[in-house]
C-alpha cells in the first residue's frame, strides 16, 4: 500500500480531440497529478456520436508526449483483446513512457458495445473466468522468458515477449471492481492496486471483504494500494459549489459517493477517506475538468497531502 496520498485524473476521452487530450495531460503533469486515466470504450455510453479515441493507441501517444505523469486506463476490457497480445502492447507502451505505465484491467460490462463490434457477450461468470485467465497470462508474459498456459478460454505456448517491461517485475496492475465473491478475490490474488468504483453502498464493507480474501490467500492487504474512483465537485465559494452540485446530479452513479466543497472543505472530506485506508484518488471532476478546476484543486487541495 502506498503511504503517500496520490491524486489522479479520471479522464474519459469522450468528445475530446487528440490535441485537447494531449494538452490536458501536459497540464496535469505540470500541476503535479500522479496519473491520468482513460476509459476503454468504443464510444461514450449514452453519447455514441461524440468522438472517442481508442485507449491503447491514445496511451502510447500520451506516453510519447509526456515526461513525468503516469498513464493508465480504468479499465481495459479483457474481452476486447487477446490477453497475450495485450501484454505485448503494454510492454511497448511501458518502454515508450520510460516506465510510466499503469495497467488498469477489468472483465467488461457494456453489452451494446460488445454487440456493436461483433464480440460475444458471455455471462458475467464466464467473463470473470476469462478475466482470471487473462490475468494469469498477462503476468506470465510480463515476467517469464517463454511462458506457457492452458486455460479453458485462452492459451499460450512458449510465447516470447521481449523486451520485458521497464518496470520490474511488471507495471502495477490495478483491478477496478467491487464484486465480493469473485472480483475482490482476484484483487487479493493479482492486483497491486484496487480501485473501488463510484456508487458503492459501503466502502468499509467492501474493504473488509477484500481484507478477508487477502487473509484467505495469505497476502498482506498492506501490499495493495487502495484507490477510489471519486467524483469531486469543487468551487471557490459555497454558492459556486452548490451551483455545480446541481449540475452533477445527472452523473450517476458517481454522484452517490461523490464529495463537494471549497478547497478547505474538500481537504477535510479527503482526510476522512484517507483515515479509511484510501491513498489514491482517481478523480472525476463534476465539471469535466476544465483548466481552472484542475489548477484550483492542484494548488489549493493537493498541498495539504504532500
Amino acid at each position: 500500500m502506498s503511504e503517500k496520498v496520490q491524486f489522479a485524473l479520471f479522464s474519459p476521452q469522450a468528445g475530446q480531440s487528440w490535441h485537447q487530450l494531449e494538452e490536458r495531460a501536459h497540464r496535469c503533469e505540470k500541476l503535479g497529478y500522479h496519473s491520468i486515466w482513460l476509459v476503454d470504450h468504443m464510444w461514450s455510453p449514452g453519447m455514441p456520436d461524440l468522438d472517442h479515441h481508442e485507449c491503447l493507441t491514445l496511451m502510447a501517444g500520451l506516453a510519447a508526449k509526456t515526461e513525468k505523469i503516469r498513464i493508465g486506463t480504468l479499465v481495459m476490457c479483457n474481452s476486447y483483446r487477446n490477453p497475450a497480445l495485450l501484454a505485448k502492447a503494454l510492454c511497448t507502451i511501458d518502454h515508450i513512457s520510460n516506465g510510466r505505465l499503469e495497467v488498469g484491467y477489468g472483465a467488461g460490462w457494456m453489452a451494446e458495445e460488445y454487440k456493436g463490434y461483433g464480440y460475444e457477450f458471455p455471462s458475467m461468470s464466464t467473463r470473470l473466468k476469462m478475466f482470471e485467465e487473462g490475468l494469469h497470462i498477462m503476468k506470465l508474459m510480463f515476467t517469464e522468458k517463454k511462458p506457457s498456459f492452458t486455460g479453458r478460454h485462452y492459451s499460450i505456448n512458449e510465447a516470447t515477449c521481449n523486451p520485458k517491461p521497464v518496470q520490474q517485475p511488471h507495471p502495477p496492475i490495478t483491478i477496478g471492481g467491487s464484486g465480493e465473491k469473485v472480483m475482490l478475490k482476484l484483487v487479493a490474488r493479482f492486483a497491486d492496486r484496487w480501485n473501488c468504483p463510484a456508487g458503492y453502498q459501503s466502502f468499509e464493507h467492501k474493504f473488509n471483504v477484500l481484507k478477508q480474501h487477502c487473509k484467505d490467500v495469505g497476502r498482506d492487504v498492506k501490499t495493495i494500494d487502495i484507490s477510489e474512483q471519486l467524483l469531486v465537485c469543487i468551487g471557490k465559494t459555497d454558492e459556486e459549489v452548490e451551483q455545480k452540485w446541481k449540475m452533477a446530479q445527472m452523473l450517476k452513479p458517481f454522484v452517490t459517493t461523490g464529495i463537494k466543497g471549497t478547497p478547505k472543505q474538500l481537504i477535510e472530506e479527503l482526510k476522512k477517506r484517507v483515515a479509511m485506508g484510501i491513498t489514491t484518488f482517481t478523480i472525476f471532476f463534476s465539471d469535466f475538468a476544465p483548466p481552472p478546476t484542475l489548477e484550483l484543486f492542484a494548488k489549493e487541495v493537493m498541498p495539504a497531502f504532500a
